[in-house]
């Protein structure tokens, strides 16, 4: 039988908030990132490509936890200090970014080139081209595989812990410290974590249904 104290309790519900916080900050950043990357890989410019191949290959096919581990205990070496929070928010962005760059280009290049034609017939310059069709369209198409993306960078920053964020996992560590209460404890974390899942999900859903009132992207004759 699990016994916390409501102190404990409000333990528990704040490390819930600081991940809740991370995995929202990391969204609104790193999708900036992958749009970006995603723009960068789809560049006639070679340079642009390469960075932007660069980023995503680096953090695609590196743990996590290492890039954490980098950016906290290895930048302090070039004189480059970051706080837990910081280090962890960074560390998760990156992550997204990276991720999320392959998702929004497949988007993107799932749009047929006949609406980027109907556009400039109808006189629209590239950029509006871009964000008022291309955009729109290629979001809605892989709009899922970005809500899961997400979800998997909330579940993967219980390891932000490590480096003493007090985040959801770090709360349920340190309370099991003291009275070892672990498979109780761990059972209601556990709980916790896929209630945020669900709820954050339910949250992105409800945001890409109001966003993408169309049911799929328009196709070429």
């Amino acid at each position: 039988m699990l016994s916390l104290t409501p102190e404990q309790w409000g333990e528990l519900g704040q490390g819930a908030l600081t991940t809740l916080g991370l995995t929202v900050f990391s969204l609104a950043v790193g999708f900036g990132l992958a749009l970006l990357g995603a723009l960068g890989r789809r560049s006639g410019n070679p340079v642009a490509r390469a960075a932007a191949g660069t980023y995503v290959e680096a953090l695609r096919n590196t743990p996590f936890f290492v890039q954490l581990l980098f950016l906290f205990f290895g930048l302090p070496t070039l004189g480059v200090q970051l706080t837990e929070l910081q280090a962890a928010a960074l560390a998760m962005t990156l992550n997204l970014g990276a991720y999320a760059t392959e998702i929004v280009r497949a988007g993107l290049d799932a749009v047929p080139r006949g609406q980027v034609e109907a556009a400039a017939s109808l006189g629209l310059s590239r950029a509006q081209t871009f964000w008022t069709v291309v955009l729109r369209q290629a979001l809605a198409v892989v709009y899922p595989a970005l809500v899961s993306q997400v979800i998997i960078v909330m579940l993967g920053s219980a390891v932000v812990s490590y480096i003493n964020v007090k985040d959801l996992t770090y709360a349920a560590q340190f309370i099991a410290s003291r009275n070892f209460q672990q498979f109780g404890l761990y059972l209601v974390v556990t709980a916790a974590y896929l209630a945020l899942a669900f709820a954050l999900r339910a949250a992105l859903n409800g945001v890409g249904r109001s966003l993408f009132r169309f049911k799929q992207p328009l196709r070429a004759a």
